[in-house]
């Protein structure tokens, strides 16, 4: 029996609210995450070494996030014990990998660069994808990945006065090594641990792993309580580091679950590219750095490269977003209804800032 047409309008009304609302809580999170380059940044030239600072984040972040992840495992600790491998793999992959060499090359470059650095991990897995198999890509996907290393080449500025930190680039390159490992890691996972035990599940695991390398040595550990500079004002060293707690990791992971279930993973994985736009803009307002024109001009290719990548569905990439999204989620809006969602519990790449 046919909906009567008043029913119909008012979900067709209702998924578009969803989709906008959805949209706006997308936009939310990318600027959330793309402040942690900048608070990062401000602690570490005050002295605090990349690995402190991720052990610190990711610790804070756990602690915020325990109850209500203990609350959403609701006692089935089974869960947690089926799910250990993903849940290291994560963290060690997901959370220390990425987040320690984003940082080392944060350290180095300017946040725009280090960012765009790490964000060619689609087109590092293109390669090893049409290498492993031999079967060549779709023609949109061969025009992203050239868009991409063009933009690459004008990023790195080869012929300009200022010479980018050859050690920074391969921090930024191990990043993108490290996010393209996991999104191939999280593919073949089908597992049912809720999204938010899972985060900080990770968040745990990475902020052990960084805390045990830094106490044997592997890894150098040092901070500082001196005031740092943000936006032209002298505050706080705290300051920069709470944001980095609450904003760029608490607030900016629930917000991107609630925005890949309202949305559906592909588009919440294009909406995530804004991440790059928002973190040069808070390096800008924060740090008083922002890349070269021809450094943009660059980063401008490696996000077109990156949009024609994901918009060829004949790529054997995974089907990822920014967050997790469970199986039993709503029907997403209506350009996603042919998309199929994200097994439960399952993270990408954006878990790496």
């Amino acid at each position: 029996m046919a909906k009567p047409i008043s029913l119909r309008a008012s979900g067709t009304a209702h998924v578009r609210s969803a989709g906008a609302s959805g949209l706006l809580i997308a936009l939310l999170s990318s600027s959330v995450f793309g402040l942690s380059g900048s608070f990062a940044k401000s602690l570490m030239e005050q002295g605090w070494t990349p690995a402190t600072a991720v052990a610190v984040r990711m610790g804070g972040a756990a602690a915020v996030l325990i109850i209500p992840a203990l609350i959403a495992l609701h006692g089935r600790w089974f869960q947690v014990r089926q799910n250990w491998k993903t849940i290291g793999l994560f963290g060690l992959v997901g959370v220390a990998g990425c987040q320690f060499f984003y940082f080392n090359a944060v350290e180095r470059l300017s946040v725009g660069v280090a960012l765009l650095l790490e964000f060619l991990a689609p087109v590092l897995m293109v390669l090893w994808i049409w290498l492993r198999t031999r079967r060549r890509p779709g023609a949109a996907t061969i025009a992203g990945a050239a868009a991409a290393v063009v933009g690459l080449v004008l990023v790195l500025d080869l012929g300009g006065d200022l010479r980018v930190d050859p050690l920074g680039i391969m921090w930024g390159l191990a990043a993108a090594v490290c996010l393209a490992m996991y999104f191939f890691i999280t593919a073949e996972q089908n597992d049912t641990l809720p999204p938010l035990v899972l985060t900080t599940g990770g968040l745990l695991v990475g902020a052990a792993t960084m805390a045990l390398l830094g106490l044997t040595g592997l890894l150098p550990v040092g901070f500082s309580t001196s005031d740092v500079e943000l936006a032209g004002w002298v505050t706080r060293w705290w300051v920069p580091l709470v944001g980095l707690v609450l904003l760029s990791t608490v607030l900016a992971y629930v917000t991107g679950i609630i925005a890949a279930r309202a949305l559906g993973p592909r588009v919440a994985s294009f909406i995530s590219l804004t991440e790059v736009l928002f973190a040069v803009l808070w390096a800008w307002l924060l740090l008083a750095e922002l890349p070269r024109t021809v450094q943009l001009a660059g980063g401008a290719l490696i996000v077109t490269g990156l949009v024609l990548v994901r918009l060829d569905r004949k790529t054997d990439l995974p089907d990822v977003s920014g967050e997790a999204v469970p199986a039993e989620d709503p029907e997403p809006v209506d350009a996603m209804r042919h998309d199929q969602p994200l097994n439960q519990g399952r993270l990408t790449g954006r878990d790496r800032h």
